[in-house]
């Protein structure tokens, strides 16, 4: 009989199950109307703080700790349903009161007890929401009910999610810091009605998030200009003509090109991450408006036409900033190379002017060596008779006679031929040896 095998199990990637659930990562909340929602987005990079800060809720009113790297947590506290969320630079809190009825002026969802604890939450308040979710029971909001509850008379408004909602505000902070939104819930089940009011609150969120590159841009306006100025100054200075050819002032204005292109990039990286980051924020927030499936309530501007006007030529700003700083490092980079080229030129033309002199002077010291050599054949010549004449005296103590005047007459152009031969031979071989 066969042996039974065991069923072979595929080896799954150790990252599998978090990339799964990361479409999970962020749920939305079941909300059944009518309810009150309170909603704040803290500034702060500090994780173990905003953790420590959770943990210390959840032992006040006897809840376990979340693990440690959870970025979500959803609680039961004091009849509210808490929901801490982290994002990359800030954290959220929202708590929901399901109440009978949220009709009145009380817009708060929190507790003493969870005002005091959101109050104590690390880092800044950048964004705060008091989001009212009402019942279709109540008459149509007119100018006379919407005053009441937007004094500022600034209100925008917009049909929803095809007629299921109604969502109304003015994105204006009232006395407690908070933006005020009403939204009537005409046929939303609780899961839509949660994400309806994420989506609101992540719009008044990543609204603000955009706007932070704002205070960086206006910021860089001067410095900006005065750099512009300074790079158009130089472009003047290179083209004028009393500067071509002028090697110490080109050098001088290499010296400015780069210590401009120090500062340009200096306060761009101030600025990069930033305006990065509100293209992002920006993004979304239209995304999130486009989710609502606005339809214009009769009198009133819709939410998105009003962001449109209102929150876009502040993206615009920082847009329009984050080019004029790549217009001018591209400026710089070009009137450098322009610079850098036409002092490469000058200096290879110096260079040339060196190779020339050069040349003209190993010509002059050939010469000179030539004529050196002339005379050195001759002196060698010269010394060389003058051994010849003592070996001729010395003859004729050895019987040998021969006349000393026919002897030296003859001696002279032999010695002198020979010696300007082998000068030359020799200079020959060291020549060749040379180009080897």
């Amino acid at each position: 009989m066969p042996l039974e095998q065991e069923p072979v199990r595929p080896v799954d990637h150790p990252l599998r199950a978090m990339l799964n659930d990361e479409v999970h990562a962020r749920p939305s909340m079941r909300i059944n109307s009518p309810a009150r929602i309170t909603h704040v987005a803290q500034l702060t990079g500090e994780l173990a703080r905003d953790r420590s800060h959770l943990a210390a809720l959840c032992q006040a009113h006897g809840l376990p700790e979340p693990p440690a790297d959870a970025r979500q947590v959803q609680l039961e506290v004091e009849g509210r349903r808490v929901k801490w969320e982290r994002h990359t630079e800030f954290t959220s809190v929202m708590v929901v009161e399901t109440v009978p009825d949220a009709d009145g002026d009380d817009w708060s969802a929190l507790t003493p007890a969870l005002a005091d604890w959101i109050a104590r939450l690390p880092g800044e308040r950048l964004a705060a929401v008091h989001l009212k979710l009402e019942v279709d029971t109540e008459p149509f909001h007119g100018p006379e009910s919407l005053a009441l509850y937007f004094p500022s008379g600034d209100v925008v408004g917009s049909i929803v999610h095809g007629g299921d909602a109604l969502v109304w505000t003015d994105f204006r902070m009232g006395p407690d810091g908070h933006v005020r939104i009403l939204v009537r819930n005409v046929a939303l089940s609780p899961n839509r009605s949660g994400r309806l009011v994420q989506r609101l609150l992540e719009v008044e969120t990543y609204r603000m998030m955009a706007l932070m590159g704002l205070i960086p841009a206006r910021e860089s306006g001067r410095p900006l200009a005065r750099m512009e100025q300074r790079l158009a100054e130089i472009v003047a200075r290179t083209a004028a003509p009393d500067t071509a050819g002028d090697a110490a002032e080109e050098h001088r204005l290499l010296d400015e090109l780069t210590r401009l292109a120090a500062e340009a990039e200096a306060l761009s990286s101030r600025c990069r991450y930033r305006f990065s980051a509100t293209a992002a924020y920006a993004e979304l927030v239209e995304q999130r408006i486009g989710g609502l499936r606005e339809e214009r309530i009769k009198g009133l501007q819709r939410l998105g036409s009003f962001l449109e006007r209102r929150f876009r030529p502040a993206v615009r700003t920082c847009e329009a900033v984050a080019r004029r700083q790549e217009d001018l490092a591209d400026g710089i980079a070009r009137a450098s190379g322009l610079l850098r080229t036409r002092v490469d030129v000058h200096r290879a033309e110096q260079n040339a002017e060196i190779l020339k002199s050069l040349e003209e002077r190993t010509a002059a010291q050939v010469r000179i060596q030539e004529a050196v050599e002339g005379l050195s054949v001759f002196a060698i010549a010269y010394y060389l008779l003058g051994l010849g004449k003592y070996m001729v005296e010395g003859l004729p103590a050895l019987g040998v006679h021969f006349p000393k005047e026919t002897m030296g007459a003859l001696a002279v152009p032999v010695v002198i031929a020979a010696v300007w031969l082998g000068v030359r031979r020799l200079r020959k071989a060291l020549g060749n040896s040379e180009e080897k």
